[in-house]
């Protein structure tokens, strides 16, 4: 096998443009204006100055398009190296080169396979998983069980006399229960179909605003005080007479479509009354309901009397559930477990995220597809070069060297920009989440990407050995 800078003179030299050099630095400064816009809206998401969710991933966004316009400046350069020498790896460099040939085509493909990573990488990070049923600070609160009666309980289980007055004896001594007032009201969950007019109301008491459990997405605490424990906002009196009430954020985001610091007017017997979104939980089990302070409840809907809803802290779960259940049922007593209400919520949320993963496979389908048009066309186009290169010595497997690594520089080139971008995108959920990444997902993106870029390449040496080798070099 001799030598191919002949023929790597020649393929620098074919359809050059006559603004070639212009067109790629063009690109390159468009690039570099680009990367430093996204990198100014990651440093301003890093020190929250806007929105982190939005600066990090429209700044991924940017710098995905900021990486395809440095590849295409990079392919499409005039100045190319002479490509010399002998070996496995002169003949793969001569498959990078085929790679240029149709820059347009190349970029075409590369920015279909990025954006299929970035969707997939990016949205999979978004994914609830479960969350313990024992940490004060997670959806749960710290509590196994969740409990529900459709009659008003007005006995305190968490008294001898309490438990005595229920029947419950001493098989429940050990638990804790917290008894929380409700009005019932439509479901502000992503469970319930509809929009919510009268929502449901939830009043937890003072023992439990003061415990400071849950995790909060965001309040308009001002003091200290407040900014460490924004329970502390249901007492809060304001001065426009609204009453403040917290909710879940996904809750306020998608069903309600409420911020806070947003206003919701619902009906009551005087009238209409105001009440004032003061702080968002992240991803709780109250996602169902808007929760306020039990002094304002006992004001406003003074009928509503005992207790029809129960945060339980038993040290067996199964075993307590069964009791009260079998206990209860005269006030027909419902217990769930507080994980399980939680991934009930996930489920749904998980769905939806799916149909957007499904756009990723379905770019990731078309980028693969476009990967074997350009390669099976690029070979057509270039038969006469095959054809001189096997006539003088080069073989099937030369050929199906040159395919497989032009193959795999796009392949590359898509996936690297694609998981980097995706990576600087989801880096708030990843903190926030101690720094979960979606690794089965990525492993089944890079086998299907690899089976698929290996079945093109296959495909395309197939026909170019398949090309009649006479012909092509009399054209030529």
């Amino acid at each position: 096998m001799g030598s191919v800078e002949d023929v790597s003179r020649k393929d620098a030299k074919l359809r050059k443009p006559l603004f070639a050099p212009f067109a790629s630095l063009r690109g390159t400064f468009l690039g570099l204006a680009l990367t430093l816009i996204g990198i100014a809206l990651l440093v301003a998401g890093a020190l929250q100055l806007i929105p982190r969710v939005a600066a990090f991933f429209g700044g991924g966004v940017i710098l995905l398009v900021a990486g395809v316009l440095f590849l295409s400046s990079w392919l499409k350069r005039s100045k190319r190296p002479v490509i010399q020498g002998t070996g496995w790896w002169t003949i793969a460099r001569l498959g990078f080169r085929n790679a240029t040939y149709r820059p347009g085509r190349t970029v075409l493909c590369i920015t279909l396979i990025a954006s299929a990573a970035f969707i997939v990488v990016a949205v999979d990070a978004f994914r609830r998983s479960s969350t313990s049923a024992t940490d004060r600070k997670s959806g749960t609160g710290g509590f196994p069980l969740l409990a529900e009666s459709l009659l008003p309980i007005v006995h305190d289980a968490n008294t001898p006399e309490g438990r005595e007055s229920l029947n419950l004896g001493n098989d429940v001594k050990d638990v804790h229960f917290v008894n929380l007032r409700v009005r019932p009201g439509d479901d502000t969950s992503c469970l319930n179909l509809y929009q919510p007019r009268t929502p449901k109301i939830v009043a937890p008491p003072q023992s439990f605003i003061s415990d400071n459990r849950f995790t909060f997405q965001n309040s308009i605490a001002s003091s200290a005080e407040e900014q460490n424990n924004p329970w502390l906002l249901l007492d809060r009196q304001l001065e426009d007479g609204a009453v403040p009430v917290i909710g879940d954020a996904n809750s306020l985001t998608y069903v309600l479509h409420l911020k806070v610091g947003d206003e919701l007017v619902i009906d009551h017997a005087n009238g209409p009354l105001k009440l004032r979104v003061v702080a968002a939980l992240s991803d709780s089990i109250f996602q169902s309901e808007l929760l306020m302070s039990e002094k304002n409840f006992l004001r406003l809907f003074p009928a509503e009397e005992g207790y029809r809803m129960f945060l339980i802290d038993a040290p067996n779960a199964q075993a307590v559930s069964t009791t009260l259940e079998d206990r209860l049922s005269d006030f027909g007593f419902d217990v769930v477990a507080t994980d399980e209400r939680l991934a009930n919520f996930h489920r749904v949320e998980n769905t939806y995220l799916s149909t957007f993963q499904m756009l990723g496979g379905l770019g990731l389908a078309l980028g693969t597809l476009g990967m074997a048009a350009v390669l099976l066309r690029n070979v057509f186009e270039r038969r006469r070069e095959l054809a001189l290169l096997r006539a003088v010595g080069y073989n099937s497997s030369h050929f199906a060297a040159m395919v497989i690594t032009e193959n795999v520089l796009m392949l590359c080139c898509g996936l690297a920009v694609g998981f980097v971008c995706a990576l600087l995108a989801i880096a708030p959920v990843l903190f926030e989440r101690g720094g979960r990444l979606p690794n089965i997902s990525l492993g089944l993106l890079l086998l299907a990407v690899l089976l698929s870029g290996a079945i093109a390449s296959l495909v395309a040496t197939l026909a170019a050995l398949r090309s009649p080798l006479l012909p092509a070099l009399r054209a030529e």
